[in-house]
């Protein structure tokens, strides 16, 4: 027979095993309870904010990013005129047998990939050396001729222009052919100059498009550029084009269908996107009151968020996402999510419950065995 001391230290192993069990008890991570009580408000350096209409107003967005007037005003860049890198082809026709330049049985002569120096400049034999940069081929045609006839009568010039270095862009990344181009009359804009170089490979809802224009640079989304005929911009000559994918992301833990780091699919992604992208929540574990989204937010921000300002440095902010207000999933379509914000789904209450009463369930078997071997002493 137990006797009741034997039965209390009994029911205290009991307990005891309960509150071990219960400490040790595996989960997704901190419970809606436990980040609240991390708060500033508690001691903590967690800023909480609970997401509604005014914050999804405040809270930071990704920058938008688009061609600047200069690039959107600049004219087209002329492919008649000769440009420092050119090749050209010079023809000259002499009305003399045996002329300065012509080989022997021939009264013309043809000097190929003659090479537009940095200068400006190409050389022409017993014309010496003639500007060329900033002429058309016509123009060079008729300075040469002149200065031909002074020692040749009535030379015939033809002068020919081949697209060389100072009249191409450089296109690098997500294209089919990546290269040098010529600016020719059909690709002086930038959508033909891609078609050339055989199409974006890339999705356009998560690709930039970079142009380095001197010490310029300008960048739109690709998506942007097949919506708004106003992109499509006139190139000029030594522009670098530069196509590549976003290498944004975020991160899902929790109670979510799919714990992982996500790659951005669009270029502004609400949480009810980020969510979905990720397979929703957790339909038997999620705790659709408890959605966080952790973020560093710039002290502009939180101050205004907070409604102070005393902040002078990034604070730590902890936006919560209650997805069972009437206006709910209507909030959350409306708030943004940014590169490197984590979202972190907690766990309803019961599952902590459940899992406590399975170990219990489990302890009272242990107790039995325990029962037993007290009713031996």
């Amino acid at each position: 027979m137990v006797t009741s001391g034997r039965l209390r230290a009994l029911f205290s192993l009991l307990l005891t095993l309960m509150v071990v069990g219960a400490c040790g008890l595996p989960r997704t991570g901190p419970t809606t309870h436990e980040i609240l009580a991390s708060s500033v408000e508690n001691g903590g350096t967690t800023h909480i904010v609970y997401v509604d209409d005014r914050v999804t107003r405040l809270a930071s967005a990704e920058p938008e990013i688009g061609f600047s007037r200069a690039f959107l005003n600049a004219g087209n860049a002329s492919v008649d005129r000769i440009n420092a890198g050119d090749k050209l082809t010079i023809t000259i026709w002499e009305n003399v047998d045996n002329g300065l330049l012509a080989n022997t049985g021939s009264n013309s002569t043809t000097l190929p990939d003659v090479q537009v120096d940095q200068l400006g400049n190409i050389f022409v034999p017993y014309a010496g050396v003639v500007r060329a940069s900033g002429r058309t081929s016509e123009e060079l045609r008729v300075e040469i001729t002149r200065l031909l006839e002074r020692q040749t009568p009535d030379p015939q010039v033809e002068v020919r222009r081949a697209s060389g270095d100072g009249s191409t862009v450089s296109i690098v990344g997500g294209v089919a052919t990546q290269g040098v181009y010529p600016i020719v009359p059909s690709t002086r804009r930038l959508l033909s100059m891609l078609a050339t170089a055989g199409g974006v490979s890339l999705n356009p809802d998560v690709t930039q498009l970079s142009i380095h224009r001197g010490n310029n640079t300008a960048r739109i989304w690709l998506q942007d550029l097949y919506d708004n005929p106003a992109y499509n911009i006139a190139l000029h000559a030594g522009d670098e084009i530069v196509i590549s994918q976003d290498r944004r992301y975020f991160t899902a833990l929790g109670s979510t269908t799919a714990q992982k780091k996500m790659p951005f699919d669009e270029h502004s992604p609400n949480a009810v996107d980020a969510l979905a992208s990720i397979g929703g929540l957790n339909g038997t574990t999620a705790n659709p009151r408890g959605v966080f989204v952790f973020r560093v937010e710039p002290a502009s921000v939180a101050n205004a968020l907070l409604n102070t300002d005393e902040f002078t440095s990034p604070q730590r902010v902890a936006y919560v996402i209650d997805l069972t207000r009437e206006d709910g999933i209507f909030i959350a379509r409306n708030f943004n999510i940014i590169n490197h914000d984590a979202i972190f789904v907690t766990q309803a209450p019961f599952v902590q419950w459940s899992a406590l009463l399975q170990a219990v369930a489990g302890t009272a078997k242990t107790v039995d065995s325990l029962a037993t071997i007290v009713e031996s002493f």
